[in-house]
C-alpha cells in the first residue's frame, strides 16, 4: 500500500490526456472481461467434471460400468 501511494504521488505533475484515459478504461474493461470469463470457464469445467481426468492424485470412483 505504501509503495502504491508513493508511486502514485511521484507522477503527480504528469497529466493524462483523453487518449490515455480511454486506453486506461479499455484496458481495465478487457482485463476484467477476460478474468471473469476465465473464472466462469473454470467454474463450469469443475462442475461438469471436465478436469477430473487431469487430477492424478484423486482416487478414481467406480462407476456401474466398471463393476
Amino acid at each position: 500500500m505504501i509503495w502504491a501511494i508513493s508511486a502514485w504521488s511521484i507522477g503527480g505533475s504528469i497529466e493524462i490526456g483523453k487518449h490515455g484515459w480511454i486506453a486506461l478504461g479499455l484496458g481495465t474493461f478487457f482485463s476484467l472481461l477476460i478474468g471473469c470469463g476465465l473464472m466462469a470457464l473454470m467454474f463450469f469445467s469443475s462442475r461438469r467434471g471436465y478436469d477430473e481426468a487431469a487430477d492424478p492424485f484423486r482416487p478414481k470412483q467406480k462407476t456401474p460400468r466398471d463393476e
